[in-house]
């Protein structure tokens, strides 16, 4: 039995290169699947997230292409009507998180800027196949610049930024097997209380894999598995899963184990390049965050805590029964 049904979905589109991004339909969310039973929600990238990135792609230089601006401006960072001097009503304060992944393989590590000067792995190179959070506040108009060395380069611009909360995903991949140029995938994470997963094929060259998703539960009586499609994202329930990379005759290449934690947000990437120019780089998939599966016994869901507080509470009129009679 498929465990990641399609749904209702915010529609848009991962776009590559030049391709225009399309934004999300302001339909309402589906509600959350029950605890008790996982539920996929299936939806498509973002080419440029989904509330206004736009990525300019360079190679040995910085290419400066016209942005492509999708969506009006949100308005997040101005003042609320009717506000005024010394009042206690203010506009609230919205974090964005932005999550790098270094998809392009090369031996040298990635540096990140956003400006010219101001460096944000000031902590360390972002090396191949490694993901990072950075809590540095964005704002529109600001440009990212990526570095491998002194031959590669790349610039994304961010036009607007969402409303809300929200993390903020951004892949640096190789444009393509011929191709020593960077390109970037992006996508802006919804608000869900299950866990999200962005299924990403940063690989280039001529072979053609499937990621599936399998339930990896011990007590799981039947192992439900679910293909995972390139270039979409699925929500599912917490829980322990494997994640299967295989050729399309369903030949295994790689294994990867995901365990899933509510609200949290993941990436799973295909990585490698078969290259016509410059060196090869194997197969490989990429999972990010890596969550304990302590985690996933520590943190009771809403239906464990009300299950643990209706047998508190009928422990407490069994004493107060008791103490009456």
């Amino acid at each position: 039995r498929a465990f990641a049904r399609s749904a209702r979905p915010i529609h848009c589109r991962l776009g590559r290169g030049r391709r225009r991004a399309l934004v999300p339909d302001s339909a309402p969310q589906p509600p959350a699947a029950p605890q008790s039973e996982p539920l996929g929600v299936t939806m498509k990238l973002l080419g440029a997230l989904a509330a206004g990135f736009a990525a300019v792609v360079g190679a040995s230089k910085v290419h400066r292409h016209q942005s492509h601006r999708s969506g009006r401006s949100s308005g997040a960072g101005g003042s609320l009507r009717g506000e005024r001097d010394g009042s206690f009503v203010k506009p609230p304060e919205i974090e964005h998180r932005l999550r790098i992944c270094n998809a392009f393989p090369d031996r040298a590590a990635l540096d990140v800027f956003r400006g010219r000067t101001e460096e944000l792995t000031s902590a360390g190179p972002l090396a191949y196949k490694d993901c990072r959070d950075f809590s540095s506040p964005l704002k529109s108009g600001d440009r990212l610049e990526f570095k491998i060395g002194d031959t590669r380069s790349g610039t994304f611009a961010v036009n607007d930024l969402p409303s809300s909360d929200s993390v903020l995903l951004l892949v640096v991949r190789r444009h393509g097997a011929s191709s020593l140029a960077m390109a970037f995938e992006s996508h802006i994470y919804a608000s869900l209380e299950n866990a999200q997963i962005a299924v990403i094929d940063a690989y280039s060259g001529k072979a053609r894999a499937r990621a599936v998703i399998v339930d990896a539960a011990k007590n799981a009586s039947i192992a439900r598995r679910d293909e995972l499609r390139f270039d979409s994202v699925v929500a599912v329930a917490p829980g322990h899963y494997e994640l299967d990379l295989g050729a399309p005759d369903g030949a295994q290449k790689v294994k990867q184990d995901l365990v899933a934690l509510r609200r949290e947000s993941y990436v799973v990437m295909r990585m490698g390049v078969e290259a016509e120019a410059g060196e090869s780089f194997p197969e490989e998939l990429v999972v990010y965050p890596h969550s304990p599966a302590e985690a996933l016994h520590s943190a009771a869901g809403p239906k464990d805590a009300i299950s643990m507080l209706a047998l508190a509470f009928a422990a407490v009129l069994a004493t107060c029964s008791a103490n009456a009679s």
